[in-house]
């Protein structure tokens, strides 16, 4: 068969003729019995309608014709196969292993570069990490342990006429005092808190000059004299009644002095001044702005 002019030429489906396929062939001829004639002498001639087959057992012809299938097979479409030459739409040759509309392995893997880094979205500058380390590190510095109330400071002042911004409120809500003795005892009572689950319970605070005179004139000899009560200066707390006996009271004058507090000289059996258990002061405050006397 001709080939059109300019198409590709036909593929020949027929096997190449070599000694081995040329005895298969005749080897399958030689069993064809079909409508064949035996004659023997002295008979009439008989021709057989159908070759004689055995039960159970495939004809020879169905076998040997398969085989030879399978030779004509492997000749013809695997060298196709290999060679790229089955014909793709409207005639024309197509290599199904090397379409050039499909990258190569290699063009695949390295037409972009990979990194080991992450987006670019998901990093934060080195310069926003050090900033976002300093303002944690500063917010740590000025932290209190009383919001917005700084121990450090000092201010000046009268007994018992103190700025309300120089004091600092407690965590009951009411009392008040100095900074610096706020501080320290919000401390002592963190501590106090985690040996008996409840706060520090407090009668008083910080006194204005006002509310000493009235205490003076309530309390008469148990009270110092007004301007001269260190509850002016925003240095001392009364304790409630039920904190000054048992464990309670032994814990506090066991730990109090290492927060700075303490019940005073003066204020305990055989002092100088009345016998108040409950009366503590902020010492070190005491001893450099209040009123301080050792017994």
């Amino acid at each position: 068969m001709l080939a059109d002019a300019g198409s590709t030429p036909a593929i020949s489906v027929l096997p190449t003729a070599t000694p081995e396929r040329d005895a298969a062939v005749l080897a399958v001829a030689e069993t064809v019995r079909v409508g064949s004639t035996r004659h023997r002498p002295g008979r009439a001639v008989q021709h057989d309608a159908t070759p004689v087959r055995r039960a159970g057992r495939p004809s020879r012809l169905v076998v040997r014709l398969g085989v030879l299938g399978a030779l004509a097979g492997g000749t013809v479409i695997i060298p196709a196969v290999s060679q790229g030459a089955f014909a793709g739409p409207g005639g024309s040759s197509y290599d199904a292993l090397a379409d050039s509309t499909l990258p190569s392995t290699v063009s695949a893997l390295t037409g972009s570069a990979l990194s080991a880094l992450p987006p670019a979205s998901l990093t934060a500058s080195d310069d926003a990490l050090v900033d976002r380390g300093v303002a944690s590190a500063s917010r740590d510095d000025v932290r209190s342990i009383l919001a917005g109330c700084d121990g450090a400071t000092r201010p000046a002042g009268q007994n018992g006429l103190l700025k309300t911004a120089d004091l600092c409120t407690l965590w009951d809500g009411h009392t008040q005092l100095r900074a610096d003795a706020a501080v320290s005892l919000a401390e002592f009572n963190q501590a106090f808190t985690a040996r008996f689950g409840v706060d520090l319970c407090l009668s008083s605070g910080y006194r204005t000059l006002a509310q000493q005179r009235a205490v003076k004139a309530q309390k008469g000899g148990l009270a110092a004299a007004p301007g001269k009560s260190n509850h002016g200066w925003g240095l001392a707390v009364d304790l409630c009644q039920d904190q000054t006996s048992g464990a309670k009271w032994t814990w506090l004058n066991e730990n109090g002095p290492t927060y700075g507090w303490q019940n005073p000289a003066w204020a305990q059996p055989g002092g100088s001044g009345p016998h108040e258990r409950w009366h503590w002061e902020y010492v070190k405050g005491v001893k450099a702005d209040g009123e301080y006397y050792d017994g």
